[in-house]
């Protein structure tokens, strides 16, 4: 699933650098993430200082170092291997007005050419945990992060107990998400299979975050067999065999 999300990314990545000149792209953080990012960065032929990247969402609070800090993540496993030159970090630590207002502006000056995303245990997308916010059009919003949430970054590994996980995050807004060009959902393990029945299955809403990827133009859903195991046998193989790339596997 990975490699085979990696070499769409890597596709979708050369065709923008060789119609405009360079790529906008916003990455995902977090487990689910690791394997595509190895894979990613270990496609042939990316001309990565065309690369302008921006990341989904951070703690508020937590500094660069911490071991569950994104741009801790991002530059371990994505810049430092690529040699990324122009990048985009959320500074959680910072006066929170200052730092949306500036990343925000950014954000903002261009179209994103393609996002990688996942979703999480909850259903949420970013740190947009339900119900989210649908009307938002503020690029980056401050949000409250609920215990599900949280239960997730300790049960990754990421911090010791609960108590250690921020209760506030600053992330990027959904219609801000939906506003990207393309859009990658890359979405392994069991431990998503409920949230991805119901983003594929149930009502387009706020209480399933994700489930507004349908109604992205340019969306591609790449799931394990792990999280796909709860889907209606039969209607997720369909699209992945469409070639219309709305799903795989």
């Amino acid at each position: 699933m990975s490699e085979a999300a990696a070499q769409h990314a890597a596709e979708a990545l050369r065709r923008v650098i060789s119609e405009r000149g360079a790529v906008r792209i916003v990455a995902a953080t977090g487990a689910s993430q690791l394997e595509f990012l190895q894979e990613l960065t270990a496609q042939p032929a990316i001309d990565w200082e065309r690369v302008e990247l921006f990341h989904l969402d951070e703690y508020v609070g937590i500094p660069e170092g911490h071991p569950a800090s994104f741009r801790r993540y991002l530059r371990e496993k994505l810049i430092d291997r690529t040699g990324i030159r122009t990048y985009h970090f959320i500074d959680g630590t910072g006066n929170v007005s200052e730092v949306l207002r500036a990343v925000g502006g950014a954000l903002t000056s261009a179209p994103i050419d393609v996002m990688f995303a996942g979703i999480g245990e909850n259903g949420h997308l970013a740190f947009n945990d339900p119900p989210a916010d649908f009307k938002t059009s503020e690029p980056y919003i401050l949000v409250d992060l609920d215990e599900a949430c949280r239960r997730q970054q300790v049960g990754e590994g990421w911090f010791a107990s609960i108590d250690e996980v921020p209760t506030r995050a600053i992330s990027m807004s959904i219609q801000q998400m939906m506003k990207a060009r393309e859009l990658l959902v890359i979405v392994p393990d069991a431990r998503k299979a409920a949230a991805v029945k119901a983003t594929l299955e149930g009502e387009i809403r706020p209480e399933v975050p994700a489930s507004i990827i349908r109604n992205h133009p340019n969306v591609t859903l790449y799931l394990d067999e792990p999280a796909a195991s709860k889907l209606v046998a039969g209607s997720w193989k369909r699209e992945a065999g469409s070639g219309k790339r709305e799903a795989g596997s």
